[in-house]
């Protein structure tokens, strides 16, 4: 019943369509994508998919927008974003539970999301004020040079189903202020969740009077992803999925010489060096592992284990793993839900049987949790194995509970060498009280991945810093600190106020 009300909240049942200039709704009649919940099995609603041609029409009316949004000065621009923060924060409630029940992840995590976005919205109202460039001193008298950033146009955003409004929000905050158009592109698996922040925004941004093509969403297949990733007309593509899915969009983003923002794969280990303090290394290690079920690009996939307190972690992780509550995520008691659908359970299954034919051995097991409270099918335990680093599972992202442990022996620098000998470079995590330890994770000779931790997991991160990784994680930055700089162009501006034109390196050239 409760859920029936929140769909309304949102206008969900009466708006099921799939594309969206602001609002606007468009009569959508592609392919009908049903919502199912993976708490309980149920069809929540159905969206008909967008096509081509409704594409199209966004597009357009998004390039229409650009010249008036643009022209709008970006505290304005922020000052609408701030109301837009308010406004999330209204609906902060119904918007995280509908996140959990669509998505599967716990209430408190769907919350936090939203939370997220708040955040992000905050960041944004400052950062409007605060689009800086630069002055330098020109070698030619009587002139002066600076560098100015200006918004790029349309931005595409395509994201995942892990995290279904956060990480649009990212990209839209920050892309608005700078003054750019955004268009949306959600994951299939939850159109929902984006139906309701369309929602939302189209109420902020109708009482501002924005135009229509501002925040535009389109719902469809991949192949709405390859045409906007193809798109000229769309400057910066904005994608966060698998590394395989990165590739095609980088490829075709590159094709034409676009830019492209890629948050891609994790195979994140916390390294535990002799001096951790276990009352640290347990929460971080079990939340890392089994929040989300496993299904955070930043999830802890690997442990690192130093072999002279190997045997005390290990035994402290199978007795916190036997603590875990299992079930409907709306339940705050639970702490672990269940996975997105049957096609990641079987992926999860077949991850395992692998690992076990690699050589790896099951130390909590896992499988299938069937009864009244699992109808869905999509219920798995959190399971820990015993493997090494070189496996070909071990090397794999799979997006599960599914955790890695193994030992190192010697000095530091062999597990930081285990740590980055994987091909993604997302997140990692060092526990130990010991400085030159922390710092020479730190160093340019430790951690490969664009976030390092010293003390706390692998999973999560706050808005203030940037957000993303190296190697196959694909290289983009998003949220905090310059990350705003990807969503603009940067412009150098030389002014002559001399009486005479003096050319640059002393040349002459007299006519």
């Amino acid at each position: 019943m409760e859920m029936n009300k929140i769909l309304e909240t949102f206008n969900i049942k009466s708006v099921n369509n799939g594309a969206s200039s602001g609002s606007v709704w468009m009569e959508t009649k592609g392919t009908p994508i049903q919502a199912f919940s993976p708490v309980d099995g149920k069809l929540i609603a159905t969206v008909n998919a967008a096509e081509a041609s409704d594409y199209e029409h966004l597009i357009t009316t998004a390039q229409s927008a650009f010249k008036e949004w643009r022209t709008i000065p970006a505290p304005k621009r922020g000052e609408i974003v701030r109301q837009l923060a308010e406004r999330i924060r209204f609906y902060k409630d119904p918007l995280g539970k509908l996140v959990s029940y669509e998505m599967g992840k716990s209430l408190q995590e769907g919350l936090g999301e939203v939370q997220e976005m708040i955040d992000i919205c905050d960041f944004a109202v400052g950062l409007s004020r605060q689009l800086y460039g630069l002055t330098m001193h020109s070698e030619r008298p009587g002139h002066r040079m600076y560098e100015q950033y200006h918004p790029l146009g349309i931005v595409g955003i395509i994201s995942a189903f892990n995290f279904p409004v956060a990480v649009w929000n990212w990209n839209t905050a920050l892309a608005w202020v700078c003054g750019d158009v955004c268009i949306w592109k959600p994951s299939e698996k939850t159109p929902l969740t984006a139906l309701a922040c369309q929602f939302i925004t189209n109420e902020v941004f109708r009482e501002n009077g924005v135009p229509e093509g501002v925040s535009s969403l389109v719902i469809g297949d991949a192949s709405l992803g390859k045409l906007m990733s193809e798109d000229t007309r769309v400057p910066l593509i904005s994608a966060t999925g698998s590394t395989r899915m990165g590739k095609l969009v980088g490829a075709a983003v590159g094709a034409r010489l676009g830019k492209s923002l890629l948050e891609l794969g994790g195979n994140n280990a916390i390294i535990i060096a002799p001096s951790a303090d276990l009352k640290m290394v347990v929460p971080g290690a079990v939340f890392g592992a089994v929040g989300t079920a496993g299904q955070r690009c930043t999830s802890t996939r690997r442990l690192i284990i130093h072999a002279s307190i190997y045997d005390k972690v290990k035994d402290a992780l199978v007795k916190a793993y036997g603590q875990l509550k299992i079930g409907n995520p709306l339940d705050a008691n639970n702490h672990v839900g269940p996975l997105i659908d049957t096609d990641a359970v079987a992926s999860y299954l077949k991850a395992i049987d692998q690992a076990i034919a690699d050589g790896a051995k099951v130390l909590v097991e896992g499988g299938v949790l069937s009864g009244a409270e699992y109808t869905s099918g999509c219920y798995v335990k959190p399971i820990i194995l015993e493997a090494e680093n070189h496996h070909p599972m071990v090397q794999h992202e799979t997006f599960a509970p599914i955790l890695y442990i193994m030992k190192y022996h010697g000095e530091l620098t062999e597990a930081i060498d285990m740590q980055n000998a994987v091909p993604q470079g997302l997140s990692s995590a060092i526990m130990t009280n010991n400085l030159k330890e922390a710092e020479a994770f730190l160093a340019n000779s430790g951690s490969d991945c664009g976030i390092a931790n010293v003390n706390i997991g692998t999973s999560g991160a706050e808005i203030g810093g940037a957000f993303g990784g190296e190697k196959e994680t694909g290289g983009g930055r998003e949220s905090g600190s310059d990350a705003w700089k990807i969503y603009m162009r940067r412009q150098t501006n030389t002014i002559n106020y001399s009486d005479s034109l003096p050319l640059a390196q002393g040349i002459k050239f007299d006519l």
